[in-house]
């Protein structure tokens, strides 16, 4: 239980904290040079979240705080995520929008209505 002037945290918790996050920084710089085509951006943000929960839990000392903070961040967890979700439901039902063509592929029509292809 904390006492009147807060929950007293190690200097070796903070130090392994520390380590944490440079060896997960290292990490999150060496899979930005490996290509995993879709998955880099899914690995890059699995990292983020894991270092933003060590800075929460442990710097911010969510840790060892009482039920109604954990219930402040918690909803404000939900709350992002309940965004998140209604962005993705927009991008992904986005399969009736044309995709653009380039220059090269563009067409032109001649004043006696046939189509012709663009000359290099």
């Amino acid at each position: 239980m904390a006492g009147p002037i807060g929950h007293i945290v190690s200097v070796r918790t903070y130090v392994t904290i520390f380590l944490c996050l440079l060896i997960l920084t290292a990490l999150t710089t060496g899979v930005a040079f490996i290509d995993l085509g879709a998955m880099n951006t899914v690995v890059a943000l699995a990292i983020a979240v894991v270092k933003m929960m060590l800075v929460v839990l442990f710097f911010m000392h969510v840790k060892y705080s009482s039920g109604l903070t954990r219930v402040v961040i918690l909803s404000g967890v939900f709350f992002f995520a309940l965004l998140i979700s209604f962005t993705l439901a927009d991008v992904f039902t986005r399969g009736w929008t044309p995709m653009p063509q380039g220059w090269g592929q563009a067409q032109s029509t001649s004043p006696s209505g046939t189509t012709s292809t663009p000359s290099n």
